[in-house]
């Protein structure tokens, strides 16, 4: 199973990109990963809420395949223990999915479009989190997660 990470926008922080960026590196030891910032939109703080919404929706549905499951990383979502999270994805490796896809929204969320065709929604936390540190922490458990699979000591209980 392939996993890609949709992101709106680039990571503007080189701390933020170095902490993705390590477990990125990890991560390819697991599976195969497409990490994809999409381009943020021009004039963003001039648009109205939903017509954002609306414009950064078209630019992550463009990236959807029909045989995709998308995933939403979202406040409402489902929460997890990292325990949890990895059997959960036991489940979708189980299923005989081809790709995975993970998709964090700009900083109002997610436009109607995109929330009908997701699949699940799943949150980090109840905390808000910028959109620019959920790429690190969701890295982090991600790699997290393939390491509980394998049993290796990365986790500790």
């Amino acid at each position: 199973m392939k996993v890609k990470c949709l992101f709106i926008g680039k990571t503007e922080e080189s701390w933020l990109r170095e902490g993705a960026d390590i477990y990125l590196r990890r991560l390819r030891h697991y599976t195969t990963l497409e990490w994809a910032e999409l381009p943020a939109l021009k004039q963003a703080g001039r648009m109205p809420e939903a017509e954002q919404k609306k414009a950064e929706g078209e630019l992550l549905l463009k990236q959807i395949e029909p045989g995709d499951r998308l995933v939403l990383l979202d406040e409402r979502g489902k929460e997890f223990s990292s325990e949890q999270f990895s059997a959960w994805m036991q489940q979708q490796m189980n299923s005989g999915l081809r790709r995975l896809v993970f998709a964090v929204g700009g900083p109002y969320g997610f436009s109607e479009a995109v929330y009908q065709r997701a699949d699940a929604r799943i949150a980090l936390s109840q905390m808000t989190f910028s959109h620019q540190m959920v790429r690190v922490f969701f890295a982090e458990q991600l790699y997290r997660a393939f390491t509980i699979l394998k049993g290796e000591s990365y986790h500790h209980k």
